[in-house]
């Protein structure tokens, strides 16, 4: 899309927080860069109608690959058998009926 200055374009407004009109103040290579709110006048970078990330997420994302980084992964080749077969499943033990 080849934007012009001044042209109005929906854009989320992190002061209105919002999805609101903009204005186009600044382009870089033909498209928008910089707009301003039509609502409280603010100006911001172009966010292609994209709300950012709360930071209660993105605190929850970071807590969420630390905790992922700290466990370790099974060993899956190592519970598989060298020929390729199943590996042996372990005898039942009787429950209390069968004792009784």
């Amino acid at each position: 899309m080849d934007a012009r200055l001044g042209d109005v374009i929906d854009d989320f407004c992190v002061k209105c927080r919002r999805l609101t009109n903009h204005s186009v103040v600044s382009l870089l290579n033909g498209a928008a860069a910089k707009v301003r709110c039509r609502t409280c006048y603010s100006d911001h970078d172009y966010r292609n109608e994209q709300a950012p990330p709360s930071k209660k997420d993105l605190k929850k994302a970071e807590l969420f690959n630390a905790v992922l980084s700290g466990v370790a992964q099974p060993p899956a080749a190592a519970e598989e058998s060298a020929d390729g077969a199943e590996p042996k499943k372990s005898a039942k033990k009787p429950g209390k009926r069968a004792e009784a």
